[in-house]
């Protein structure tokens, strides 16, 4: 089944993304809820990230991180895994987008060879 998901602490789908319907997304206001609902639910193909998730707790940096870990063996990303960065902070911004990217050319490029 196909899901989307949107990490962030403080804000809501419809403040992100105002032509979408909020209830079209699994909201998670943690890491560690957002591990969860991947845990029982699988990868969703699209994540709305936020970077920062509070004081003194894991980041959107962190979720990316278990993500890339968890697709080690090339099995736990849909082929249709999209992803954006929605922070305020710009250099979170810059390292998840940073991490997938290079997680993903590199994949690309493991499989063309």
């Amino acid at each position: 089944m196909t899901w989307r998901l949107f990490l962030d602490d403080v804000r809501n789908v419809d403040w992100i993304y105002a032509n979408e319907d909020p209830n079209s997304y699994v909201i998670c206001r943690s890491f560690h809820e957002a591990v969860v609902a991947c845990t029982e639910r699988g990868c969703p193909s699209f994540i709305s990230f936020d970077h920062d998730l509070g004081e003194d707790t894991p980041t959107g940096m962190d979720f990316a991180r278990w993500l890339v870990e968890r697709d080690l063996d090339a099995s736990f990303f849909p082929g249709d895994f999209n992803w954006k960065v929605h922070s305020a902070n710009p250099i979170g911004v810059a390292n998840i987008e940073g991490l997938l990217t290079s997680y993903f050319d590199t994949k690309q490029q493991r499989n063309a060879g």
